[in-house]
This record gives C-alpha cells, sequence and structure tokens, in this order.
C-alpha cells in the first residue's frame, strides 16, 4: 500500500486564501481614533464641554463690576470739563464787554470834550449879545436916529443880525449810540450811568430854549431887521472884501475903518415896544445862558471826570 501522504494546500479555494491573508495582516483604525491619535497629548488635558465654552465666551466680556467711584469720578471730569469751557467762553466775553466799553468811553469823552469848549464860546458870545441888548434899549430910550456911531452899528449889528455865535447844538451821536444800541449796559458804573442821564435830560431843556430863541427871534427880532436895516452898509462890507458879516463886524470893531449906516424908516420904530421887545429877548438869552448851559456845563464836566477815573483817559 501506498504511503498515505497529508493533503496539500491548493490554491483551488479563493475564500480561504481571502481569509488567511485578512488574518495576517494589522487591522486599519477608524477615523475617529486616527484623529484622537493625531492630538498632542497634554498632562492634564480634558474634554472641552458645551459648559465650558459658555463660561470662557462671558468671561472675554465681563471686566468686572463698576461700583459708584467711577461714575462719580466720570460724571466730575466732565462736570469740570464742561465749567472750564464756560468759564473760558466767560472770560472772553467780559474781555470783549471792556473793550468795548473803553472804546465807547473814549468816543463819548473826545465828544464831550469839544462840546465844552465849545458852549464856553458859546456863552461868551451871548454875554456880549446882552450887553449890545441892553446898549440898544437904553439908546431906543435916549438918543435919536440920526448920525449913528460905530458903536451903534456893532451892537445893532450883534443885537439884530447874528445868531449863530450864540447857537450851541451838543454833539449827540455817541450819547444816541450808546441808548439806541444798548451799548449803555457797558458802563458798569452807576454814577457814570446817571451822569449819562442827567446829560440827556439837559440837552433836552437847550434844544427846548434853542426852539424857543429861534421861534423869538422869528417872530419879533427878523421883522424888526427887514423893516429897518440898512441894506447899503452890507453892500459896502462886500465890495471890501467880507466873506460875512460876524467875521467884518469884529475886525471893524479893532480898526479905525468909518462906514456910514443909518436906520430905513426911523420915524416908524415905536421904542417903547422896541424896548419891550428887546428886554423879552434879553431875558430870554440870559435865562438859557444862566440855568441850561450853566447846567449842561457842570454835567458835563462832572461826567468828564468819571471818565477820566473809570477808563484813564486824558
Amino acid at each position: 500500500m501506498e504511503e498515505e501522504k497529508s493533503p496539500q494546500p491548493t490554491d483551488d479555494n479563493p475564500q480561504q486564501q481571502l481569509n488567511e491573508v485578512s488574518t495576517d495582516e494589522s487591522p486599519v483604525p477608524s477615523v475617529q481614533e486616527s484623529t484622537e491619535a493625531e492630538q498632542p497629548l497634554t498632562p492634564n488635558s480634558q474634554p472641552v464641554t458645551e459648559q465650558d465654552m459658555e463660561v470662557h465666551h462671558h468671561a472675554h466680556h465681563d471686566h468686572g463690576k463698576r461700583n459708584w467711584k467711577s461714575y462719580f469720578w466720570e460724571f466730575l471730569m466732565l462736570f469740570l470739563a464742561v465749567f472750564c469751557g464756560f468759564l473760558a467762553e466767560y472770560q472772553l466775553e467780559h474781555k470783549i464787554e471792556r473793550d468795548r466799553a473803553k472804546e465807547l468811553a473814549r468816543s463819548l469823552y473826545e465828544e464831550l470834550k469839544s462840546d465844552s469848549v465849545a458852549i464856553a464860546e458859546k456863552s461868551r458870545n451871548r454875554i456880549m449879545l446882552e450887553n449890545s441888548v441892553q446898549y440898544m434899549k437904553g439908546y431906543f430910550k435916549d438918543s435919536t436916529f440920526s448920525n449913528f456911531s460905530k458903536q451903534f452899528v456893532i451892537h445893532f449889528h450883534r443885537t439884530f443880525a447874528f445868531n449863530a455865535p450864540t447857537l450851541f447844538e451838543p454833539k449827540t451821536i455817541i450819547l444816541e449810540q450808546l441808548k439806541n444800541s444798548g451799548s449803555l449796559r457797558y458802563f458798569k458804573n452807576d454814577e457814570l450811568q446817571k451822569l449819562i442821564g442827567d446829560l440827556t435830560v439837559v440837552i433836552d431843556n437847550i434844544n427846548v430854549r434853542r426852539e424857543m430863541e429861534a421861534s423869538y427871534r422869528q417872530s419879533y427880532i427878523i421883522p424888526f431887521l427887514i423893516k429897518h436895516f440898512d441894506s447899503d452898509f452890507e453892500e459896502t462890507t462886500r465890495k471890501l472884501g467880507a466873506q460875512n458879516l460876524i467875521d467884518f463886524i469884529a475886525e471893524y470893531e479893532k480898526n479905525s475903518t468909518e462906514i456910514p449906516f443909518k436906520l430905513r424908516k426911523p420915524e416908524q420904530i415905536d421904542t417903547d415896544e422896541a424896548r419891550n421887545m428887546l428886554s423879552v429877548f434879553a431875558i430870554t438869552y440870559r435865562g438859557t445862558r444862566t440855568i441850561q448851559f450853566q447846567k449842561y456845563i457842570e454835567v458835563n464836566a462832572e461826567l468828564l471826570k468819571v471818565l477820566r477815573k473809570e477808563y484813564h483817559l486824558k
């Protein structure tokens, strides 16, 4: 008998060969296992949970709870910033007002100074007028209307022909600006404001007197002049080069020139009426000088004094 031989593997069974190959190869890891394997391991590494993520999120935005002191300091800094801005604006406005007040004070001062000189001159001219009126009153009482002297000619013209030398018109440009624009508020001195008010009243009174004097001249003095004035005398002064009668009479009084003079229609002059007319005329002009002019001079001088002291003017 032939010896029995052990069976030899053959390639006739494919399934068996596949199983054998699978058994010999190492197993392939899954995707999850691969990912976990790639992550580095730390000593305390733990899985990140949803609660941990929420805590981390809040910690990123919360800088700590603010107390009342932080709010107080913020309010204080804001308040100081606004307050400092207000102070700066107030100081600037205050400086502008001071500068404006000094500018107006200087302009008013110059205006008052000019008027103080003018009213002094007008007052002197009024005294001359009053003296001439007194001369004419005496002449109409005791003298005849013939052979008129040089002195008569001078006093006649000063009495009847001249108005401008005695006419005082105060300058009120700055004063009106102060009142109408509200700029008077720039003057903080109470005495100064009171004196400006007094000056306004005095000027109004002077204007009223000036209108009254003009009305009297228009009603009595000018009609007398038109009726009795010697136009030949005025014509002669022109030929001598006179620019106006006022300047000519001033020079005529000083020199030795004699120019013939006469009154027109002297027989129609009512001497009593003429003297009464001149008396009222003198009273009116003297009253303006001694009351209204004098009051203006006093207020003007006091106002100049206060302006010099308050604003250091010269």
